[in-house]
């Protein structure tokens, strides 16, 4: 995929259309990473919140009883 570097006011950036940010799981206001490596490589990394363990078990249990029937059903 190819991209041109465009003005934004005073700035220049790239535009990402809404099939590549669907791709890469991004959305308005979310963080990135940015990264610039040998030879003028640039990546951009999504910066993601971690969830604790306890917080990560209570909305799995949570999603498992909402959803008990359709887990009945592909077991």
């Amino acid at each position: 995929m190819t991209k041109t570097i465009t003005k934004i006011g005073n700035s220049q950036g790239l535009m990402f259309d809404s099939a590549l940010m669907d791709l890469a799981r991004l959305k308005v206001g979310d963080q990135v990473s940015v990264s610039v490596h040998e030879g003028g490589s640039i990546v951009l990394t999504p910066v993601r919140p971690v969830i604790a363990a306890g917080q990560a078990a209570a909305t799995a249990k949570r999603l498992i009883r909402k959803n008990a029937k359709l887990f009945r059903q592909l077991a």
